[in-house]
């Protein structure tokens, strides 16, 4: 039988914890679960320890963020032998028989060397629409033709789809061994595109598996992360990406000639805000070059395997 590891990062999980891990005990394919918690400060701690000891519970001394505290989970799954890695957030749960869908996939799959990471259907926390994100991820992915074979009735077992985000991704050994694990330079909040970058790089696919169903409780806002707060991390990742050739010089280039002309229309204050973007790329140049080189490289990135 196929070994399948959840690994869940938590940082004051209360709200949904009961929930979360009640629902991996009802899965009909047995799992092993490990959860790496962020220094939570809610309690989160001694109730996932004394109401489920099945769970193989590492208490991080720091808060690491998301990538990094996965990346621990990968580690420790790997060495156990896991042969697939389902990676959730904390806010999700799923049902009877969600992993096992995934599974008839990829068994049934005609290539399982292209594919890189399985996802459900996400619905949101009522558990009667589709989270709001996966709508919008069908929706850019029209050319598939997945509204459409939706609104008639007749879905396909699974769509590939460009990105769909990290609250529910499972993702086979192969994908351990040739894309790696997420990229330590992020803290919070783009981790799952620059994953997606690098899977696409190395000819990988995600596919959206339309027979499992999960759920992920998130905020139904498209406009609930501040991409004006987070607009370095986008740049970076987009920097970052190993199918971006010279994307650091050209990005560079790109905040120089913007913050000049800016300047010279009078929009003073968002030249200002280039100016720091520009001084903050540049800063981290030399690292950002490495980390580009090692993205591109074949194997297990940013992992310690």
């Amino acid at each position: 039988m196929m070994s399948v590891y959840i690994i869940i990062v938590t940082y004051n999980a209360m709200k949904w914890a009961e929930k979360c891990f009640s629902s991996l005990r009802k899965s009909s394919f047995p799992m092993q679960v490990i959860v790496i918690d962020n220094c939570s400060e809610d309690g989160t701690q001694e109730y996932i320890k004394n109401n489920f000891p099945e769970v193989n519970f590492i208490q991080n001394q720091e808060n690491l963020g998301f990538g990094k505290a996965n990346n621990i989970g990968i580690e420790i799954a790997y060495k156990n032998g896991a042969d697939f890695f389902y990676l959730m957030n904390q806010d999700a749960w799923i049902y009877e028989n969600s992993i096992q869908k995934l599974l008839d996939v990829y068994e049934t799959h005609p290539r399982k060397s292209e594919i890189g990471i399985l996802s459900p259907m996400h619905l949101d926390g009522s558990e009667k629409k589709l989270d709001i994100f996966l709508d919008k991820y069908i929706s850019q992915n029209f050319e598939t033709r997945m509204i459409s074979d939706f609104y008639l009735n007749s879905p396909k077992p699974y769509y590939e789809i460009s990105f769909i985000n990290a609250a529910h991704w499972f993702i086979p050994k192969d994908t351990i061994e040739k894309v790696g694990g997420f990229n330590p330079y992020f803290f919070h909040y783009g981790e799952d595109n620059e994953y997606v970058n690098r899977l696409h790089f190395h000819h990988k696919k995600i596919l959206l598996c339309t027979n499992s169903k999960v759920v992920h409780d998130g905020k139904q806002e498209l406009g609930k992360v501040d991409y004006q707060k987070f607009k370095n991390n986008f740049l970076e990742i987009k920097i970052l990406n190993p199918g971006y050739k010279n994307g650091l010089q050209k990005e560079l280039k790109s905040l120089q000639l913007s913050r000049a002309k800016h300047f010279l229309k009078g929009n003073l204050q968002f030249a200002k805000e280039l100016n720091s973007s520009y001084k903050k790329i540049k800063s981290e140049s030399i690292n950002l070059k490495k980390l580009q080189q090692e993205a591109s490289q074949e194997g297990s990135t940013f992992l310690n395997l």
